[in-house]
């Protein structure tokens, strides 16, 4: 998972994949001696032909085989080669071991730290089928993650009608780590093949918990000395149990903070990418900033929302949080996505305050805190922006000379008023029609047109359903007149109630529509002439 962090976050910088290399990961990294494990080293490289050299290896590790996979992957939208190597590697010995980094051209991969454990059953006298139960660590906090591996040995074989009772815990959550995995392992001189099953087990109370027994049930294949004339000879069912594993869970420490959501992890980081770039910040433009918050041990249902805080100048246009779950050697990797629009709304410095996640870590059993720091957008005047122009200030008037006022002089002047006004509301009633039109009030159609831009770039389709309607009112036609004269404003509009209306809460792109609406040829104006000039029918309905 170390690796896989920086090419997600260069991933989110740049919007593409990282650089094409030797990345190298392996399906586990602690396991017992004569049992296997897979190597799988892969490239995007079309230029590189050949294999990897394995000659490294040699000296910790024994080769049992070596597969080559070619497979075409889309990224982003852009079909790659994918070139990977599969290869079954056995320790030699015990300890710390390491995979060292192998080369294939000119790139190099990263190395990888093994632990390789003595066989415990070196000594034993071993049924034809067993089971081995242990735990990825010796003490764990409540909620937090402990991994539970299930390996099933059998030296005679089996059909495929074998099972394995699912693990409940009404105290706890269970999540199942991938498939189950096969593999060979050598047990006191004897090939036994192996069915390896893992899980993830999340404590919700502290205290005494027990792991019960699960019961594995398999048909073992019958051995035969040579033919048989009465056909084959029918197996024998067999059932083994897993032992029962007593497990302390430890309460939340006291110097963990009252107000902060509890987050035991073995490793949590906070990244941020921009799109654009926050240097080209104009008023008006949208700004995309996706916050990724990542926690080895953690499934993403128990990350907390990133608090952000409303910022003078800016306007927030949240998108829904995007949560995923990853399963790799350690356990579940839970990752939360949150991503905004910010636009600008008048030039000048706008600063971000820092971000900050409280979380205890396991490994070093104490308190931690990752931060992003403040970040200050310089913005800058958008320069398709009319400004509208400076008036000069009015000449100031200088007050009138005070004149004595009597009561006959201020009536009459009252008097006189009055009469004038009602006569002037006399002649502009005469004037009036019958009826009165509607005059047309609200915004102007450039800002509903601006509303609208905004709303599509944010990708907030509720936003652009609105504002699409109130410039759509504006207009000499209706909204379904002109999806019918121009295909790509019909097609942006099903899209955009596919994502309203749909059940599967699809993410919405709203950049097709802005662009089909600014393409939107105008209405023929002897159409509108024509419509403007016709009466209204006798009988309207």
């Amino acid at each position: 998972m170390t690796r896989l962090l920086p090419c997600l976050v260069l991933l989110l910088l740049s919007g593409q994949a990282c650089a094409a290399g030797l990345t190298a990961r392996v399906d586990r990294t602690r396991l017992a001696l004569h049992e296997t494990l897979e190597l799988t080293l892969e490239t995007e490289d079309a230029t590189q032909f050949g294999a990897p050299d394995l000659g490294p290896l040699a000296e910790s590790f024994q080769v049992a085989s070596t597969r080559q996979q070619n497979q075409l992957a889309t990224v982003d939208g852009q079909a790659r080669a994918l070139t990977r190597w599969l290869i079954t590697l056995q320790p030699r010995k015990t300890g710390s071991l390491e995979i060292p980094a192998l080369s294939l051209g000119q790139w190099r991969s990263e190395p990888i730290q093994l632990t390789v454990q003595a066989d415990d059953h070196a000594s034993e006298t071993l049924a034809p089928v067993f089971i081995d139960a242990t735990l990825d660590r010796d003490h764990v906090y409540v909620q937090g993650q402990i991994v539970l591996t299930l390996r099933i040995f059998h030296s005679v074989s089996l059909y495929d009608d074998s099972s394995l009772s699912p693990l409940q815990m009404p105290n706890a959550i269970v999540e199942r780590l991938g498939e189950p995995r096969t593999y060979e392992k050598r047990v006191n001189g004897m090939l036994h093949g192996v069915i390896e099953v893992r899980y993830a087990i999340f404590p919700q109370q502290s205290g005494h918990l027990t792991i019960p027994a699960q019961l594995f049930s398999a048909t073992t294949v019958a051995a035969t000395d040579g033919y048989s004339p009465f056909g084959p000879t029918p197996g024998r069912v067999t059932e083994v149990k897993s032992p029962v594993i007593p497990l302390e869970v430890a309460p939340i420490p006291p110097s963990y903070p009252k107000d902060q959501p509890w987050l035991p992890a073995r490793r949590l980081t906070l990244v941020e990418a921009w799109t654009p770039a926050p240097a080209e910040a104009q008023v008006g433009e949208s700004l995309t900033r996706s916050l990724l918050l990542q926690a080895e041990g953690l499934s993403s249902a128990q990350l907390p929302p990133i608090e952000t805080a409303e910022v003078p100048g800016l306007r927030r246009y949240p998108d829904q949080p995007s949560l995923a779950n990853e399963v790799g050697p350690g356990g579940v990797t839970g990752s939360r996505e949150q991503r905004v629009a910010l636009v600008p709304t008048e030039p000048g410095k706008a600063t971000l305050p820092p971000i900050s996640v409280t979380w205890w870590n396991t490994e070093t059993d104490r308190l931690e805190v990752t931060e992003l720091p403040a970040h200050t957008l310089d913005v800058a005047m958008n320069p398709t922006i009319e400004q509208p122009p400076l008036e000069s200030l009015p000449a100031p008037v200088a007050a009138p000379s005070a004149w004595p006022a009597w009561p006959w002089q201020i009536s009459t002047l009252v008097l006189a008023c009055t009469t004038l006004l009602g006569f002037g509301l006399w002649w502009h009633a005469r004037r009036q029609p019958a009826v009165h039109r509607s005059a047309a009030s609200g915004p102007s159609p450039r800002t509903l047109l601006d509303d609208l831009k905004r709303a599509c770039l944010a990708n907030d389709s509720q936003a652009t359903r609105q504002a699409l309607d109130a410039w759509a009112r504006q207009q000499p036609e209706t909204l379904a007149d002109m999806a019918a004269r121009f295909v790509p404003l019909s097609d942006a509009l099903d899209e955009l109630n596919g994502a309203l209306y749909s059940e599967t809460g699809q993410r919405w792109q709203g950049e097709g529509l802005w662009r089909a609406v600014q393409a939107l040829p105008a209405q023929e104006q002897q159409a509108i002439e024509q419509d403007q000039s016709a009466l209204p029918p006798l009988y309207p309905r």
